[in-house]
């Protein structure tokens, strides 16, 4: 199938935590012999933060936003299915319009990366026009939400729902030789942003202030002026080509959800995955569902409050840590891999492709 995809970069991690997801699915996709275009704007610097690596797997085209938009759907016009990703960043709303018109012709996918946030909208806004473009899609994917999320699009009138989960790419994320110049015994990467911030200030920076014995690095953009306690290092964004590098050189690599995704839960997030690519021993923040991934205190630690982070950092020798981890990796690699997620992907495109040509045959013989 020729797939058409609008997303918010697949060559560039910056300002862009969806970058992983996007390229696990359709680097496995385009493996699976579909022909994936992955269209996205020129926006936000990413262009000129490009990462490192190799993204032949698919067509990638640059537009300029608002401009190039009636020139890039009439390019997605002539696919077998048309892809539209939330959290674009720009021309998103003109965007779901457009591509949910072209439902009469082509098959039109919404594919959701943050749906506590695009629902949160939809409460907000009775008006949004996307309440009215949810029916037009054939199918609503999401990496996430559970069944809050599911129930969530199916009143507002989806025609079906996948939820197609973050994953493990094992040729991108795996063990690599530990950087002295990266050694620590807790990294976190995470951009700083609103409605993780407090999580942050609590799960993170309030351990480090408790434990000033070890050694914590914070890597993502916009901590720049945060007052941070000495035993913090911040380095910056970090590229994810560099994502191994980091996992591998710190004792301990913890994840913190944003507040929306931790409430919703069933929402793993790509950090996740990464992490456990690299065999490293993860403190994960407590939500609804982690259960469902990976199993508590033997394949991935909990942590609810900074208490329970630095009791994890003084119970947990190096060598538990290190079993730990090994076990995270294998179950994630047994279970988890994206390599799954494009079968799962594939089979609902194709589930919604044999819908429509039903339903068109049906129309057909009653003419």
């Amino acid at each position: 199938m020729k797939i058409f995809v609008f997303g918010s970069s697949i060559v560039s991690s910056y300002w862009n935590g969806a970058a992983t997801y996007y390229r696990g699915i359709y680097k496995h996709l385009a493996q699976r012999g579909h022909q994936v275009t992955f269209a996205e704007p020129d926006a936000y610097g990413r262009q000129q933060h490009r990462d490192r690596g190799d993204f032949s797997f698919v067509q990638s085209l640059v537009y300029e936003p608002t401009v190039d938009v009636d020139r890039i759907l009439q390019l997605a016009s002539h696919a077998d299915i048309i892809v539209k990703h939330s959290g674009i960043g720009v021309d998103d709303e003109l965007l779901e319009q457009r591509v949910a018109a072209l439902a009469s012709t082509v098959a039109c996918f919404f594919w959701d990366v943050d749906s506590p946030a695009t629902l949160a909208r939809l409460r907000a806004n009775p008006q949004d026009p996307f309440r009215r473009a949810i029916p037009h899609f054939d199918a609503i994917f999401s990496y996430g939400g559970g069944p809050s999320s599911r129930s969530g699009y199916l009143s507002h009138g989806a025609q079906a729902y996948f939820s197609i989960y973050n994953g493990l790419d094992p040729e991108t994320h795996h063990p690599v030789p530990p950087d002295p110049a990266l050694s620590c015994d807790v990294a976190f990467l995470g951009n700083r942003l609103p409605d993780r911030e407090a999580r942050v200030e609590e799960l993170f920076l309030k351990s480090a202030r408790m434990a000033p014995e070890y050694r914590f690095i914070l890597g993502g953009e916009g901590w720049g002026d945060k007052l941070l306690p000495p035993n913090v290092r911040w380095i910056g964004h970090v590229p994810t080509d560099d994502h191994n590098r980091v996992n591998c050189s710190a004792g301990m690599v913890m994840n913190i959800n944003r507040a929306s995704m931790a409430s919703f839960g069933f929402s793993p997030p790509t950090r996740i995955f990464e992490v456990a690519g690299a065999g490293a021993c993860m403190l994960c923040d407590d939500w609804p569902g982690i259960a469902d991934c990976f199993a508590p205190g033997k394949e991935i630690l909990i942590v609810r409050s900074a208490d329970d982070v630095v009791s994890a950092l003084r119970r947990h020798s190096n060598e538990e840590r290190q079993a730990i981890g090994k076990r995270f990796r294998e179950r994630a690699l047994r279970d988890h891999t994206y390599a799954r997620r494009a079968e799962q992907a594939e089979a609902a495109f194709l589930d919604r492709m044999a819908y429509r040509t039903a339903a068109r045959e049906e129309t057909a013989s009653r003419i």
